[in-house]
C-alpha cells in the first residue's frame, strides 16, 4: 500500500520505481529508478514525508484509542469522540494565532500536548463515578469538551489574521497536505515514546481488565497506572494533531476490529492496532489525494464517513448489552 500510495498522483510513478528509489537511496542497486529527476524529487520532497506522517499518525491515534478504552473500561472512548483531539488542536491553534515560539519548532507540539493533557484529565474526572465510566456521561462529557474547544477555535479564528484563519480551518478538517521532513522528525519521537510506554503497561492493562479490585490484589497501582496512561494518550494525540489537525474515529474503529480478530489481550492488540491504524490512514490519504482530480480532500472527513456509522453501531450494541443507559 505504501508503494502504491507513493506512486499515485498527478505524476504517476510505478510501485517498482518507488521501490527502486528507496533501495538506491539506502545504497542498494535494486530495482529501476524513476523515469525522471522530477519524479524522484516529487517522491522525496512531497510524497514520502506525507506517507511517513500518515503511518505515524495512524499508529498514534489507534494506540491512543486502545489505551483510552482500557483505562476507561468503555468501548466508546476515543480521542476524537471525547474531545481530546479538539483540546490538543485548540492549544496548537493558539500557538499559531499568538505566534508563540517558546520551544522553537517544538512549540506547537508542546502546547498541543499540554492542552490535550488538560482535556484528557477533564474527561477522566468528569466521566467517572463510583469506579466506573457510564456511557452517557462519557459521551456527554465529550460533547461538552468538543463544544468548548470549538468555541475556542472560533474565538481564535476571530482574533487571527487571514493566514491564521486558513490554518485553523485546516486543523478542524484534518489533512496531511504539506507534510515536511522537519515535522516528521518532531512527531516521530513522540510516537515512539508513546508506543514504548504502551508496551510497558500492556500487561498491567490486562490485569486491570479483570476489574479494579482484582488488579489491586495482583499488585497493580490502579490510579498511578491510569494517570500514567492519560499522559501517554496526551503525548500520542499531541503528536497526531500538531501538524495534521483533528482526525477522528481511527482510535475507535481499528482497536475494535483488531479485538474482534485477536481477542482482548493488550500486547497483541497494541501491535495489531498500530499496524491497522497506519494502514487505514495511508489508504485514506491515498483516496483523499486521488478521488477528485486536482483536489486534496480533507482526510478527517473521510475517516468520519467511515467511523460515524461504526460509532452508531457500537452505541446501539453497547446499549443493547447494558439493557439501557441507566
Amino acid at each position: 500500500m505504501v508503494l502504491v500510495s507513493a506512486g499515485a498522483g498527478q505524476l504517476s510513478i510505478s510501485p517498482l520505481e518507488v521501490f527502486g528509489a528507496i533501495m538506491h537511496r539506502i545504497g542498494l542497486d535494486i530495482g529501476p529508478m524513476p523515469a525522471s529527476e522530477t519524479a524522484e524529487l516529487a517522491l522525496w520532497t512531497v510524497r514520502f514525508p506525507r506517507i511517513v506522517m500518515a503511518l505515524l499518525i495512524g499508529a498514534a491515534l489507534s494506540v491512543s484509542g486502545m489505551l483510552m478504552q482500557a483505562i476507561f473500561g468503555n468501548p466508546l472512548a476515543e480521542p476524537g469522540v471525547v474531545g481530546v483531539s479538539s483540546g490538543a488542536a485548540l492549544g496548537a491553534a493558539a500557538t499559531i494565532v499568538f505566534g508563540w515560539t517558546f520551544f522553537g519548532g517544538w512549540t506547537i507540539a508542546v502546547t498541543a500536548f499540554i492542552a490535550g493533557l488538560i482535556a484528557t484529565l477533564l474527561v477522566y474526572l468528569m466521566s467517572r463515578a463510583n469506579g466506573k465510566t457510564e456511557v452517557v456521561t462519557l459521551v456527554l462529557t465529550g460533547i461538552a469538551v468538543n463544544a468548548f474547544a470549538g468555541a475556542g477555535l472560533a474565538f481564535l479564528t476571530f482574533l487571527g489574521d487571514s493566514a491564521s484563519r486558513e490554518q485553523i480551518v485546516f486543523w478542524q478538517l484534518g489533512s496531511l497536505n504539506g507534510s515536511r521532513w522537519d515535522q516528521v522528525l518532531i512527531v516521530l519521537p513522540l510516537v515512539i515514546i508513546g508506543i514504548v510506554c504502551a508496551i510497558i503497561v500492556a500487561r498491567q492493562l490486562d490485569l486491570l481488565s479483570l476489574g479494579e479490585r482484582s488488579a489491586r490484589h495482583l499488585g497493580v497501582n490502579v490510579e498511578l497506572l491510569r494517570i500514567f496512561v492519560i499522559v501517554v494518550v496526551a503525548l500520542l494525540v499531541s503528536g497526531a494533531v500538531a501538524f495534521a489537525g483533528v482526525i477522528s474515529f481511527v482510535g475507535l474503529v481499528i482497536p475494535h476490529l483488531m479485538r474482534m480478530v485477536l481477542g482482548p489481550a493488550h500486547g497483541p492488540l497494541l501491535f495489531a492496532s498500530l499496524l491497522g491504524g497506519s494502514l487505514l490512514l495511508v489508504t485514506a490519504d491515498l483516496i483523499a489525494r486521488t478521488a477528485v482530480a486536482n483536489a486534496d480532500l480533507p482526510i478527517g472527513m473521510l475517516t468520519s464517513l467511515v467511523g460515524g456509522p461504526f460509532f452508531f453501531w457500537l452505541l446501539r450494541r453497547t446499549r443493547k448489552r447494558s439493557g439501557g443507559w441507566a
